[in-house]
């Protein structure tokens, strides 16, 4: 089981660049089942904040509603990932609130790696990122 972080679904439906097609390819893959893959509550509010941010509100209705079709696990966030997340954010100070949040999810969870371009997954010990190309 792999976590998606947001970043992957909006390279994917974003415009051109190096991780389009590899985060299209993935999530091809994914809605096919031969990758195991989850996200969480939290992934899905990223990605409906940042496309409310950037006056995108219609792209951004699609990425959520497509990431909610597309993968077949979302996880809940609960007090237990958010004090977990605070035990992070204190041993890592260089990382932010969000990615905190996302690992202490994949830790909860027992999901070793995470799908994403943050470079800030690789401090965190526990969690693997993996990088698409």
């Amino acid at each position: 089981m792999m976590f998606i972080d947001s970043n992957i679904f909006m390279y994917a439906a974003g415009s051109a660049s190096p991780h389009k097609v590899p985060c299209l390819m993935f999530l091809h893959r994914v809605a096919a089942g031969t990758e195991e893959a989850c996200t969480s509550v939290e992934v899905l509010q990223e990605i409906l904040h940042r496309y409310r941010h950037i006056r995108l509100w219609e792209q951004g209705k699609e990425v959520y509603s497509l990431a909610k079709k597309i993968v077949p696990r979302i996880l809940p966030v609960d007090i237990t990932i958010l004090d977990r997340a605070f035990v992070l954010l204190e041993r890592y100070p260089s990382i932010y609130a969000r990615d905190a949040v996302h690992a202490a999810t994949c830790l909860v969870h027992g999901i070793r790696e995470i799908i994403t371009f943050d470079k800030d997954f690789d401090l965190i010990e526990g969690v693997k990122r993996v990088v698409l190309s």
